[in-house]
């Protein structure tokens, strides 16, 4: 327990200090606080004590992370109130208050509730209609008070998320993605290291491996970040940059550019691990090494091009990407010139391979972020 009030500590102190993940989680936390009591408080004055609950649980269903996801969450719970109330009525009207009456409608509101439309809420058609039918029996004036409860649940979420909007976070997104190929940068110069010098550090490569493993998931957590953002932009009030949804929209295919290529730096860096392991490594020629170090550095170039915050100079991009084939194309040569080596050839094969695929990605990647500018 002492330590986890030292980590919730923490966590507000880094809430306090700088904005991020930690100030919007809390600052929500906080809104909810205070729309869900000025609800109950609301409901306690003006509906009796039978509804009054509904009022800051539909609070708490409106005030999610994004003004988006809130106004949807909350039109859907509403739709499902709405139809829950009106089963209730109906079947209390026609057929009365009884067990099976009381079946029937949880068969057709569990029917109901499966519809897409209604998202997560779909449990609620059957929990308003059990409410309505066994506390208000069906009652007009019942759900009418129950619709006033949920109303002015709803009002205060909304009402408190236009009032204090989720802050904006596109430059922190772009600074994110940016960083990422920058790590990546330095780690395709760490593998070319590898392939230049005569005596390359093995522990590093392999070191080098875990470092691939880890920018892919750290890639997936930014892409999630990307994505969140996204849907924060939609609907928000508050003001964030020129073409703030076109540069998160640039980021993701950014994004998708690196964990592509994150998979063929894997698939290399697995093949120098074995040939250092196996003493093949010892065995390439020096002109191959030196065109696929070349090789790797120039893609290293027009990685750093593609994770720039800005958009993207297609014209930079190219020429490297040019150098970048021509490069290939002589590591080839060579890997072509040395095939009565058998010790090698294999290895030669699989690396021209991955860097061929490599720059197929990055060549996609520039013609994505064409596009989409």
């Amino acid at each position: 327990m002492t330590g986890t009030v030292r980590d919730a500590g923490r966590y507000v102190r880094r809430a306090v200090r700088a904005p991020g993940s930690e100030r919007d989680d809390v600052v929500l936390h906080l809104k909810t606080v205070a729309a869900a009591m000025t609800a109950w408080v609301l409901a306690r004055h003006l509906l009796p004590p039978a509804v009054s609950t509904f009022a800051p649980f539909t609070a708490l269903v409106a005030l999610q992370a994004t003004v988006y996801r809130s106004l949807r969450d909350c039109a859907q719970y509403l739709f499902a109130m709405a139809v829950g109330a009106a089963l209730a009525a109906t079947l209390a009207a026609v057929a009365g208050i009884h067990g099976w009456s009381f079946g029937l409608l949880t068969l057709l509101a569990l029917a109901v509730g499966r519809f897409g439309s209604l998202g997560s809420h779909g449990t609620q058609v059957a929990i308003v209609g059990f409410f309505a039918f066994s506390s208000g029996h069906g009652r007009i004036d019942y759900i009418g008070q129950l619709v006033a409860s949920v109303g002015i649940g709803a009002a205060c979420g909304i009402v408190a998320h236009l009032v204090l909007a989720p802050a904006r976070h596109t430059l922190r997104r772009q600074e994110a993605v940016a960083a990422l190929f920058t790590r990546i940068e330095r780690g395709v110069g760490d593998l070319a290291d590898a392939f230049e010098t005569d005596a390359p550090d093995a522990d590093r490569v392999r070191r080098l491996r875990g470092d691939w493993r880890g920018l892919s998931a750290d890639a997936d957590r930014i892409r999630q970040a990307v994505d969140a953002e996204l849907e924060n932009s939609r609907l928000n009030p508050r003001r964030s940059i020129d073409g703030a949804r076109e540069a998160l929209l640039r980021a993701r295919k950014a994004l998708d550019v690196a964990q592509r290529c994150l998979d063929h730096l894997r698939s290399a860096g697995r093949s120098l691990d074995h040939a250092l392991s196996g003493g093949e490594r010892e065995a390439l020629p020096p002109e191959f090494r030196r065109a696929y170090t070349a090789l790797l550095r120039t893609a290293a170039t027009a990685m750093d091009a593609i994770g720039e915050s800005t958009r993207t100079d297609p014209g930079p991009l190219r020429a490297a990407l040019d150098r970048a084939s021509a490069e290939l194309a002589r590591a080839q040569e060579q890997a072509a010139a040395s095939a009565d080596q058998p010790a090698v050839t294999a290895l030669q094969g699989t690396l021209v391979t991955d860097a061929g695929r490599l720059l197929e990605e990055l060549r996609e990647g520039c013609g994505e972020l064409e596009r989409a500018a």
